[in-house]
């Protein structure tokens, strides 16, 4: 890593602030690299200060295929109770190569910083990134960071790329759902939409509601290992729009429909009040620890009990099942007896929540 001159004052961290000079490609944003971001995420690809990182696939490799993911994470306020944007961006990413079926291995990271940001935040948002890659096992090896100017943004931005690899014969998505299927779901729905809102609009529940976000590859792993390859057809972690809206898309991508019993969701009582108090539905409502589950009918048990014995799937159910429709409806049995349709989410009840 190269060694700043002796007349570079090193960065304020308690009481300085971006500026335009952070983003210029000079030596403000080369201080700001070395100072904040390579020192939290310190590695070997990383260290070789390269435009890119140059990655050998761990052993045994053979017939492994890689996975890729990229998702953007624009939450509002950037810290919440049981997060904040810098490991909601690690878990979302993971999580996204993870329900592939793949062990996640790198990320990439794009840091978009408004002018005038506290270095502080940054700082705390960097540590909780790195603290994040290095609980899920994962190295952040490349990345990069612009500045816009005040009032173009909100604080920070953040864009991560993960890359897994994928063993051979796994065949885990979207269109693989089959009539008869068991629909299960990893834990509680909605923590995370709503810890978000009350940190946003200052609500005050008795009992604090508290993110979910987590990085789901082990509780896939366990999953995976309990059942025989191909027992688990599709893997979902309903993030953005919740339950309802998951369900919808995996439905149009197998072309068949999918019957929930209400009475089997698993919604903290604290998060039901809260949803009934703001008019909302919990299975709309983001989620970002949590895992939707279609496994065949036969290894369901298997698969429950699996998703049960880990700490991230304690409260997983079965709450539904993969049936033929040629319309690709998504229903629900509700608690009186009675059927409503699970639409696709309409409009944004939460915008910036992830």
């Amino acid at each position: 890593m190269p060694v700043k001159p002796d007349y570079i004052r090193p960065l304020d961290l308690k009481h300085g602030r971006i500026d335009m000079n952070h983003g210029a490609g000079g030596r403000a944003g080369l201080q700001l690299i070395e100072e904040v971001f390579a020192r939290a995420f310190d590695n070997p690809a990383l260290r070789e200060g390269n435009d890119g990182a140059v990655l050998a696939l761990p052993a045994p490799a053979a017939g492994h295929r890689l996975v890729m993911a990229t998702d953007a994470h624009v939450i509002s306020p950037l810290f919440f109770p049981g997060g904040d944007i810098g490991s909601l961006a690690v878990h979302g990413t993971v999580n996204d190569v993870a329900v592939m079926g793949a062990v996640p291995l790198w990320l990439s990271a794009s840091f978009i910083l408004e002018e005038g940001f506290p270095l502080a935040d940054l700082q705390r948002i960097v540590q909780s990134m790195a603290a994040a890659a290095r609980a899920a096992g994962v190295a952040i090896v490349t990345g990069d960071t612009k500045v816009v100017e005040q009032g173009h943004g909100d604080g920070v931005y953040i864009s991560t790329t993960g890359i897994g690899a994928l063993p051979p014969g796994r065949e885990i998505g979207g269109a693989r759902a089959r009539p008869g299927d068991v629909v299960l779901v990893s834990g509680t729905l909605g923590d995370h939409g709503v810890a978000v809102l009350s940190q946003r609009e200052s609500l005050g529940f008795d009992t604090e509601v508290r993110s979910d976000s987590a990085a789901l590859h082990g509780l896939v792993a366990r999953l995976l290992a309990a059942v025989p390859e191909g027992a688990v057809r599709t893997l979902r972690d309903p993030t953005r729009g919740g339950l309802g809206t998951t369900l919808n898309e995996i439905a149009r991508q197998s072309r068949v429909g999918i019957a929930l019993d209400e009475a089997a969701l698993p919604i903290a009582p604290q998060v039901e009040a809260a949803c009934e108090l703001l008019g909302l539905d919990p299975l709309y409502i983001a989620n970002e620890g949590k895992l939707v589950a279609i496994v065949a009918a036969e290894h369901a048990d298997a698969a429950l009990a699996a998703l049960r014995a880990d700490p991230l799937g304690t409260a997983a159910a079965r709450i539904g099942r993969v049936r033929a429709d040629e319309h690709h409806f998504v229903t629900m049995t509700t608690r009186f007896g009675g059927q409503r349709v699970v639409d696709w989410l309409s409009g944004e009840p939460l915008p910036r929540i992830c």
